[in-house]
């Protein structure tokens, strides 16, 4: 009976990220386009035909409209499904990171609380990740990043100070400049290097990290952008004078260093 309530938590939990997705999708759609993502309702790109809850149910509607409108029958991007479920996973492993019966995961895999059984944190954790998904969709399409999604991140850091895992202030506040510095001089000076909504986001990713995570998230973002420059040049999709947008990699560095960074640097310092 126990694992059957286990699971019950969950799946609720899974879906209840899958619905914060839902709106992610909104804000993705609307911030780019200056619409109002609070009022009014949802609507079909192609057709704009007002969308009912039957045709918002994350990831089943997609699935059972088979990626189509129901009203005109134009396909719908996969990417509204995939983050959904990025959503939802991502409030899975908030959840699991910090709550019981899994609490003792934290040992491994929190940054640094280990001892942090408290569902403030499993909530800051998913709120952080959510900016982050709707932070990586909007850059890849619009190479930029809104203030206001780095503002909500560094609003968790704040909050993290007094609730968050056990990372000194100290440790944040020079995280805010440990990776937001490096990069605005990088942007300042070369053109084109990085775009000043990478430094607003370290900046604001620092407060949340600490400085050491917030080096983790920084190497983890420029080796995957790395990575991924060479294959658009490799297969000749962008020139060696075109841009392509760092914030979905700075994202996934910062995701990756906010569960795991603390065993990098273990494993890292263990190897000297």
């Amino acid at each position: 009976m126990l694992i059957i309530a286990y699971l019950i938590i969950f799946i609720f939990v899974f879906m209840l990220g899958a619905v914060i997705g839902s709106f992610l999708n909104v804000l993705i759609y609307r911030l780019p386009r200056s619409l109002d993502f609070v009022k009014g309702f949802s609507f079909c790109p192609a057709c704009e035909h007002r969308l009912y809850p039957k045709d918002l149910v994350p990831i089943f509607s997609y699935l059972v409209l088979r990626g189509k409108c129901r009203y005109c029958g134009v396909s719908i991007s996969s990417r509204y499904m995939i983050v959904e479920l990025l959503a939802g996973l991502s409030a899975f492993l908030s959840w699991t990171a910090f709550m019981p019966p899994v609490a003792f995961l934290a040992n491994t895999i929190a940054a640094g609380a280990p001892d942090a059984a408290f569902p403030g944190n499993a909530a800051l954790y998913a709120a952080v990740l959510a900016c982050l998904i709707t932070i990586a969709w909007i850059d890849h399409d619009t190479m930029e990043i809104p203030d206001s999604l780095s503002i909500a991140i560094a609003v968790c850091g704040s909050i993290a100070i007094f609730i968050g895992p056990d990372i000194g202030l100290s440790s944040r506040l020079i995280g805010i400049a440990v990776a937001a510095v490096p990069l605005f001089l990088i942007a300042f000076f070369i053109e084109g290097a990085f775009g000043f909504g990478d430094v607003k986001l370290m900046a604001a990713a620092g407060l949340f990290l600490g400085w050491q995570n917030t080096l983790v998230a920084l190497f983890i973002g420029i080796v995957i952008g790395g990575v991924f420059g060479v294959i658009l040049l490799a297969t000749k999709k962008k020139s060696r004078k075109d841009h392509f947008a760092f914030g979905p990699s700075l994202c996934i560095g910062i995701a990756v260093a906010m569960f795991f960074g603390q065993n990098i640097i273990g494993l890292y310092m263990g190897t000297f």
